[in-house]
């Protein structure tokens, strides 16, 4: 307790500089996934995905980011062990974000888009397995969240192998792809209007208080649809196409219309991933400033600081726009050949997937969630479609972060413990 009176401002400080490393990390990997698929399949340049991707993760992380905090926060970790001794969920929490942060850098610098939710629950999971004891891991909640890894890539895959495959139904394998495209985009676009805004509504608004219930939830995102699509329609009706042109110019033009659907659901994913995935920064952060501002207490429920969220949401931001360019190419280029079309369908999966589990505070890695999805796509053209090579590389990177991120958390923690002991 009295290293907590001493060292407590230390120690916030020294948890805030590694919170934002850690946000800067999953701005560089994660964000860069997201917005992978998008400037892979040419619907958008790097340069216009970063400031799309800046504007809405920002957004999804400080109105949005509040709900899955708690789950990070706790659950994982039974915090009744460190009440004789708050000082170890504290050097713990800061040696989490500095280990999964600093994973994600060196995975960022090479390409590898791994999870970070695996990064910090690992780290989480390590520094208190050995420092603390076994029993002080809520491994019930640890094989929970593990499951959701493997469900959420196989969900987000069926949802994008199913608005792949209407696509080409609806629209690619017709007589005439233009006319049915100018008929069932606005459909397209209503689905990523109506999610996008479904999870602002019922998550983002809350925390500039306004409370709708779920009937008006519904019917104000079903609004924010209609609108959406119907901004839509009057963008795709501009495309100006040469009857007389033949069928792969038609294709050609129907990929110009998805690719203005790309720019849509690409701020989608921005938000929903920002809204779930900030939480992977801040909780750790908002645990210790919570611990240090009472006095060594460990409550159940503590208020955000108000400069937190933002804190989480610069740092991902930037992260973005210094470091993401290497895992955009390996996500956006690496698994499968994708158009506007593909990337459509991959990323449109991929939000939903991630505002249902944002929406329920289930901590799922937004990457496997984003490849799962690709990966739907790529199947749905045949296995010949999909570079093994770079899969069976992703996934040997999934498997290694859980257990480098509890390594190095658990080298941190001990010199942590040394240093303010």
């Amino acid at each position: 307790m009295d290293i907590l009176a001493v060292h407590g401002e230390t120690l916030v400080i020294f948890a805030a500089v590694v919170g934002f490393l850690m946000a800067w990390g999953i701005g560089a990997n994660d964000v860069a996934n997201a917005m992978g698929t998008s400037v892979g399949s040419k619907a958008l340049t790097i340069k216009q995905a970063i400031i799309i991707a800046m504007i809405f993760e920002f957004a999804g992380a400080y109105l949005a980011g509040g709900e899955v905090t708690s789950t990070i926060r706790k659950g994982i970790i039974d915090a009744s062990f460190y009440i004789e001794q708050p000082e170890l969920l504290v050097f713990g929490m800061t040696a989490a974000l500095l280990a999964a942060g600093t994973w994600l850098i060196i995975a960022s610098y090479y390409g590898w888009p791994v999870s970070t939710t695996h990064s910090i629950v690992g780290a989480i999971v390590g520094f208190s397995a050995v420092g603390v004891g076994m029993d002080s891991v809520t491994w019930s909640k640890v094989i929970g969240i593990v499951g959701s890894w493997v469900i959420t890539p196989l969900i987000s895959g069926i949802i994008a192998y199913f608005i792949f495959m209407s696509s080409q139904k609806l629209i690619f394998n017709t007589k005439d792809p233009i006319t049915n495209a100018k008929k069932y985009v606005p459909i397209y676009m209503f689905m990523a209007g109506f999610m996008l805004s479904l999870v602002t509504i019922v998550k983002g608004l809350k925390h500039v208080g306004l409370h709708f219930s779920t009937g008006e939830a519904f019917v104000l995102a079903t609004i924010a649809g209609i609108i959406v699509a119907v901004v839509g329609k009057v963008f795709v009706n501009r495309v100006k196409i040469d009857p007389q042109a033949d069928k792969k110019m038609h294709f050609a033009n129907v990929e110009k219309i998805f690719a203005v659907l790309m720019v849509v659901t690409a701020c989608a994913m921005a938000f929903a991933h920002g809204s779930n995935d900030v939480a992977n920064a801040i909780g750790p952060l908002a645990a210790v400033v919570s611990i240090v501002g009472h006095n060594g207490e460990i409550v159940d429920k503590a208020a955000l600081a108000w400069w937190i969220l933002p804190l989480g949401g610069i740092g991902i931001v930037l992260g973005l726009a210094i470091f993401g360019k290497r895992v955009m190419a390996t996500i956006g280029t690496g698994i499968t050949h994708l158009t506007p079309s593909r990337g459509f369908a991959a990323e449109l999966a991929a939000a939903s997937t991630v505002v249902i589990a944002s929406g329920t505070g289930l901590p799922i890695s937004t990457t496997q969630t984003l490849v799962g999805a690709v990966l739907g796509v790529g199947m749905a053209r045949g296995i010949a479609a999909l570079n093994l090579g770079v899969v069976r590389n992703i996934v040997i990177s999934w498997v290694v972060t859980l257990p480098i991120g509890a390594g190095l958390s658990i080298v941190f923690f001990y010199m942590l413990k040394a240093i303010f002991s």
